[in-house]
C-alpha cells in the first residue's frame, strides 16, 4: 500500500498516536504523520503509506486552514484551552464588528511569530514543551509566517459579556501557530485571550470530505474494501508542476541521473517527473551545473 491515507484525527490522539494506531490497523511498518496536530485538535491529518512517505514533506509544507474559536478575559500557559490562567478579567467593555475585522486585516499577510513555550520546536537540542514542563522559559527564536486569510465566523455586530468567544477561519503556511494567532487577536483588543477550539479543515489539497475516521479504517479492513480511502501518491504533489516524460528518459530518472536543463522548464521549481502520469522523481535546476537538472526524490526506482 503506497499513498496517502487522509485521517480525521479525534481529540485526546497526539499526531504520533494516530500514527501508532495506523500502522498496527494496517500490520505495516512504513507509516508517517504530514505535520503535528496538538491531542486537543481535531481535524484533516494526512498520513503516508509505504512509498507515500517519501512525499510527507511537501504535504507537510503546502498550506493549511483551520476553523477555531477565540476566548477574550483569560490567557494560558499553553495559549489553548488545556492550560493553566495566566491573566484573567471581565471584558468590560463591548466590542464592535468592525474593530475586530480591522484586526483581523492587520494580521493578513506576513507576520512575525514566537513559539509558545508548550510546542515542539527545538531549541538546543530539547523540545521548548520539556523546559515548559520544568517550568524554565527559554529565548525563542522568532518565525514569519503567512497569514493568506482571516475570516470572522460569527455575523454578531457587537460583542459583549464577562468573557467573549467567536469563531474564526484561517489559510496560513506552514509553522504557523494558530494558538499565538488566538493571543495576538486578544493583545491587539488589549484583552488576554486564548484559543478554545481548533479544527483543521485542510491540509494540501485533502479536505473532510476525503478523510476517514480510525473507526472506519478498521470497517474498512474488514470488508477488504481499504483500497478505496488511500490516495494516490500524486494527489499529494498535485500543487507542483509536472513534467511527462517518455519510457527511456524514465529508466534515467529512476536511476537518479543528471539530465540537461528542457528549454522551458518552471524557474525555482521543483518539477514532478511523471511517466503515464505515474508521479516516478522530484527534479529541480543542478544549483552548481548550468543547464542541468539533479533529483531532489527519486520516488520509484525498481
Amino acid at each position: 500500500m503506497d499513498g496517502i491515507l487522509p485521517l480525521w484525527k479525534p481529540k485526546g490522539l497526539t499526531s504520533h498516536d494516530c500514527v501508532f494506531k495506523v500502522r498496527k490497523l494496517l500490520r505495516m511498518k512504513k507509516v508517517g504523520h504530514t505535520g503535528t496536530l496538538d491531542p486537543d485538535v481535531t481535524g484533516v491529518l494526512p498520513i503516508c503509506l509505504g512509498r507515500g512517505t517519501k512525499i510527507a514533506q511537501y504535504i507537510t509544507d503546502s498550506g493549511k486552514s483551520y476553523e477555531g474559536e477565540v476566548t477574550l478575559g483569560f490567557s494560558t500557559t499553553t495559549e489553548d484551552a488545556s492550560g493553566e490562567i495566566v491573566e484573567e478579567i471581565k471584558v468590560n467593555r463591548s466590542i464592535m464588528r468592525e474593530e475586530i475585522m480591522s484586526i483581523f486585516k492587520s494580521l493578513e499577510g506576513e507576520i512575525t511569530q514566537t513559539p509558545p513555550m508548550f510546542s515542539a520546536v527545538k531549541v538546543n537540542g530539547k523540545r521548548l514543551y520539556e523546559y515548559a514542563r520544568q517550568g524554565i522559559e527559554i529565548e525563542r527564536p522568532s518565525r514569519i509566517v503567512h497569514i493568506k486569510s482571516l475570516t470572522l465566523l460569527d455575523e454578531r455586530q457587537e460583542f459583549k459579556g464577562d468573557l467573549i468567544s467567536f469563531k474564526f477561519r484561517v489559510s496560513c503556511s506552514k509553522g504557523t501557530y494558530i494558538r499565538t494567532l488566538a493571543v495576538a487577536i486578544g493583545e491587539k483588543l488589549g484583552i488576554p485571550a486564548h484559543m478554545s477550539k481548533l479544527t483543521r479543515i485542510q491540509s494540501a489539497s485533502f479536505t473532510k470530505a476525503d478523510c476517514v475516521t480510525l473507526e472506519e479504517i478498521q470497517t474498512l479492513i474488514e470488508c477488504n474494501e481499504i483500497s478505496k480511502a488511500i490516495f494516490p501518491i500524486e494527489t499529494g504533489l498535485s500543487h507542483l508542476p509536472k513534467w511527462e516524460i517518455s519510457d527511456t528518459l524514465a529508466e534515467k530518472v529512476k536511476n537518479g541521473a543528471r539530465l540537461e536543463l528542457p528549454e522551458d522548464w518552471p524557474e525555482n521549481e521543483e518539477v514532478v517527473m511523471t511517466e503515464s502520469g505515474k508521479a516516478i522523481a522530484i527534479y529541480q535546476v543542478h544549483p552548481e551545473k548550468e543547464r542541468t537538472i539533479k533529483p531532489v526524490k527519486v520516488l520509484y526506482n525498481d
